[in-house]
């Protein structure tokens, strides 16, 4: 479609931004296809000649000598571009041209030896860290780690139970066609893991047994961990665990069924104590999947982390984010890019993933569906890591000193109750025949260690939690 003026004249109005950009003259074109080499490896945009920077359509003289030039100094790009040129006469014998580009096909993209990144309406040389992401990406889609064939494996080595449990959920969900034979060889073209007779890594990390995986790849690693307090000097429980993804994810579930503590409230008016789960179990999965899906295989030492204080759970796994996705657009409607597409689909099959790109989305709304704060999601030290909250108060497990289960249920119930607590009530909501001089007890500790107060004397005394901000930080 042509170029028009009142295009032109609304672009203008607009200002420049991360896909605009005003030069007056070609005289500033190589500058201009900087800009445009910017463009080409953000999401494209174009510029303007005959527009000055505060935005009035002024033109230039433009003959056929100007397009030539403008289209050598294109040249200079590589891998070769070809933007589009328009020229637009707006009056006295004066024109506007406008070239644009759409995001480079075969990025990164440079100009005359250097490449440059898109910064809002700026274009600053791109870094040879961000150079070699962006080129890898590229390559990524022809050859990567996962549809590599491996050797020395064979179908024996796989677990032959759950490839045909993988076709049979994949056919109960419509997400697969009946091929008519459980035969795994089939099976495993079929989900396109084979190439020939050899297996693919993707279908070793999938299917292969864990006793094989520990010597071979032992980046098929759970390590799942929970540890006492807020940091990781001192843990209930560590363990590493090798196994394919379907066995990783299963322990990794079991792990957080057995580990994560039961958020406890109790119910106005009834005095009795109600049991939520205190994180939402789909989300948990949710996150599992994820990690196991996008991390990146070809680390060596890689692994996914499951780790459980007393204020947070994380689950961490080896690799960065890429396609140009950050941590901010994981929570905004986005295209689902797998770095492992043959993992993620066979995955998606099997009905551990529900929907391509919203896996982060669906974590959102179960966690602020169950009145928890929204996910953190942080990309550093060469691994992503996924933080969830617990949005209500959980009593610590140690604090300076192992507290009991009765000392928590009584934080637990001075949390619900504000405005405090007499004895003879904590006794009474304890609902267990409990002599008073325990109870006293239990409350005495818990004043020593900085987590309650009373205000009053005697039987007119009430307690309650001294600071929840400090009992939440469990130091």
């Amino acid at each position: 479609m042509t170029t028009t003026l009142s295009q032109i004249q609304a672009w203008a109005a607009a200002g420049e931004s991360e896909s605009l950009e005003f030069k007056r003259t070609t005289g500033e074109r190589r500058t201009a296809v900087r800009t445009l080499c910017a463009m080409l490896n953000n999401r494209g945009g174009r510029v303007l000649f005959g527009v000055e920077p505060v935005g009035r359509v002024a033109g230039q003289n433009v003959s056929e000598r100007t397009i030539e030039e403008i289209a050598q100094e294109i040249q200079e790009l590589d891998p070769p571009a070809f933007p589009t040129i328009d020229r637009v006469d707006v009056g006295d014998g004066r024109e506007v041209i406008a070239v644009a580009v759409t995001q480079g096909p075969v990025r990164p993209y440079s100009y005359r030896g250097q490449a440059y990144r898109r910064v809002g309406n700026t274009s600053p040389e791109m870094s040879r860290d961000e150079y070699n992401r962006m080129l890898l990406e590229r390559l990524h889609g022809e050859s990567r780690w996962e549809n590599e064939p491996v050797d020395r494996w064979t179908i024996s080595d796989l677990d032959l139970g759950e490839i045909t449990r993988t076709i049979d959920e994949a056919i109960r969900r419509g997400r697969a066609e009946d091929p008519g034979t459980r035969e795994p060889a089939a099976l495993l073209r079929g989900f396109g893991l084979m190439r020939g007779h050899q297996l693919l890594r993707a279908a070793v990390v999938l299917f292969g047994r864990g006793d094989r995986l520990e010597a071979d790849y032992p980046q098929c690693l759970l390590r799942v961990a929970k540890f006492r307090g807020t940091d990781r000097t001192e843990f209930f429980d560590n363990r590493q665990i090798h196994g394919n993804a379907f066995e990783l994810l299963l322990r990794a579930e079991r792990f957080l069924r057995e580990s994560l503590p039961v958020a406890g409230r109790v119910a106005p008016g009834l005095f009795e104590r109600v049991d939520d789960p205190l994180y939402p179990p789909v989300a948990l999965r949710e996150a599992l999947a994820n990690a196991i899906c996008h991390r990146d295989y070809s680390i060596g030492g890689g692994s996914v982390a499951v780790a459980i204080y007393d204020d947070r759970l994380e689950v961490t796994s080896s690799g960065g984010l890429h396609f140009g996705l950050t941590p901010e657009l994981l929570f905004a409607p986005h295209e689902s890019l797998p770095w492992n597409p043959l993992i993620a689909r066979t995955l998606f099959r099997r009905g551990v993933i529900e929907s391509w790109g919203r896996g982060t989305l669906k974590m959102v709304e179960l966690m602020q569906g169950a009145g928890l704060p929204r996910p953190e999601i942080e990309d550093a030290g060469g691994c992503v890591t996924v933080r969830l909250r617990p949005g209500r108060y959980v009593p610590p497990q140690r604090v300076a000193h192992d507290l009991s289960d009765r000392q928590r249920r009584v934080l637990e119930l001075l949390e619900a109750s504000p405005a405090g607590v007499a004895l003879r009530e904590v006794r009474f909501r304890l609902g267990e025949t409990v002599p008073e001089w325990e109870v006293k007890e239990d409350l005495a500790l818990l004043k020593r260690l900085n987590l309650v107060d009373t205000q009053g004397h005697g039987r007119g005394a009430y307690w309650f939690l001294l600071n929840q901000g400090l009992a939440k930080k469990f130091q």
